[in-house]
């Protein structure tokens, strides 16, 4: 099983967890529309935008198949 970490690219991200844009979007980070997405972790987002890093992975997790 696939697990969405600190490293996991934002693209990543989205064919993980099939709510991760939802998620993301909640959170106020607008990642799945820009073009760093392709290249950015969801560490460096996180950065950007200053959420919880451990919180945020536990929602996106949620829905890792």
């Amino acid at each position: 099983m696939a697990k969405i970490t600190a490293d996991t690219l934002i693209s990543e991200c989205l064919e993980l967890n099939p709510n991760s844009a939802e998620i993301l979007l909640a959170t106020g980070m607008h990642c799945i529309g820009c073009a760093m997405a392709h290249g950015e972790t969801i560490a460096e987002a996180v950065a950007v935008h200053g959420e919880d890093l451990d919180a945020l992975l536990a929602k996106l997790n949620e829905g890792v198949e």
